[in-house]
């Protein structure tokens, strides 16, 4: 395992942390981690086949976005999941997300517009195969190359984790037809930013959040 993990960092460039910390975050939006459950350091080192370094800072960072809590003594706690929540990390979302897209349909260079080409083609494929899974992964790379684009750390810092708290309560609370709203609404997210049509671009983020809104309870 801890073989074909140093493999992996060796052809995607990522650090064994940015990897166990690609990999825990997979697991908390999908629910592999249960809300309010307890792990250990030990635990989480034998689900990632990493050592206790890398994984410690992966855990740290996932502390700081607010999906794990560090209780000295006692664990590792995974954030509760309450619905309640959803509207108000909606409402949060919301602003930054238009100033994303918009900076990204002003800015976005065409290696951004491949990668979003081939995040949106990700998209597709998971639809058809009704792979809710892969769908996640592509919108991570979304998320990640959004940010990118935008050429706004300030606000690509403040976004992401608001993302990835979307991703999970979407995870929790999708119904049928919520996988193809949503890869949709990104969808027609992409194209307006690959246009370079910066106002059209903030009205599809705020359409992808109104989409998200009508699952919250």
């Amino acid at each position: 395992m801890y073989q074909t993990t140093i493999h992996t960092v060796a052809q995607t460039g990522e650090s064994l942390a940015e990897l166990a910390y690609r990999q825990l975050e997979e697991m908390i939006v999908t629910l592999k981690l249960e809300p309010g459950s307890i792990v250990n350091e030990r635990a989480l080192t034998d689900i990632t086949g990493m050592g206790r370094t890398p994984v410690r800072e992966a855990v740290q960072k996932l502390a700081w976005e607010g999906l794990m809590e560090i209780r000295p003594r006692s664990g590792i706690a995974i954030a509760p999941l309450n619905l309640q929540d959803f509207g108000k990390i909606l409402d949060t979302r919301e602003g930054v997300e238009r100033v994303l897209a918009r900076d990204a349909a002003r800015y976005g260079a065409a290696l951004h517009h491949k990668r979003l080409r081939e995040a949106s083609d990700a998209m597709s494929t998971a639809l058809a195969s009704d792979d809710v899974g892969r769908f996640l992964m592509a919108d991570k790379i979304f998320d990640t190359v959004l940010g990118q684009a935008a050429e706004n750390p300030f606000a690509a810092r403040l976004a992401s984790p608001l993302q990835t708290h979307s991703r999970r309560f979407w995870f929790r609370l999708q119904r049928p037809g919520s996988l193809q709203q949503s890869g949709g609404a990104h969808k027609a997210l992409i194209d307006a930013i690959i246009a370079g049509a910066p106002d059209r671009a903030s009205e599809e983020a705020t359409k992808l959040i109104d989409h998200l809104r009508t699952l919250a309870p």
